[in-house]
């Protein structure tokens, strides 16, 4: 495993890899919207790596679609994005506790296969530029070495 293996942000440090509980402290979200699992990798202003483990349960397939289960697209960009706004809380230079960041855009977006149930799917974001308050980001996701989704996501902190 790669990256630095203590990262400090605000007044805390985290371990990797980054344990549910730790994400939680990071990411305003909660089940059944929190996609990260595990952070593995972070290399400071380069990129971030985590998985998402997909599982028979979550509340998606139930209809998304009942026969041939499918993890539906925008919610494997929202996977990108959740890595994503990680990367930019972490990041030197990056947001200050206090500030949320939100998903805000995404452009040349590919899904090359779908996730189902069973996947362990990796996310990584990295070649990231900062404005201001606004993130460009290039991010990932794949199954195994096979390429599942690729898109270039914008964020903004508020």
């Amino acid at each position: 495993m790669s990256g630095e293996r203590v990262i400090k942000w605000g007044d805390n440090s985290y371990t990797l890899p980054f344990s549910a509980i730790d994400i939680q402290s990071i990411l305003p979200h909660r089940y059944p919207f929190i996609m990260i699992d595990q952070v593995t990798e972070f290399v400071d202003l380069d990129y971030i790596q985590g998985v998402k483990l997909v599982s028979a349960n979550e509340p998606f397939f139930n209809g998304h679609f009942p026969n041939r289960p499918i993890m539906p697209g925008v919610l494997i960009l929202e996977a990108l994005a959740q890595i994503g706004a990680i990367f930019a809380k972490l990041a030197t230079g990056g947001a200050t506790p206090d500030k949320l960041i939100v998903f805000s855009g995404a452009t040349d977006v590919r899904f090359r296969r779908p996730v189902v149930p069973g996947d362990i799917l990796t996310l990584r974001m990295g070649e990231h530029r900062k404005r201001g308050q606004h993130w460009r980001m290039v991010g990932s996701a794949k199954v195994g070495d096979a390429m599942a989704a690729e898109a270039i996501i914008m964020a903004t902190e508020i």
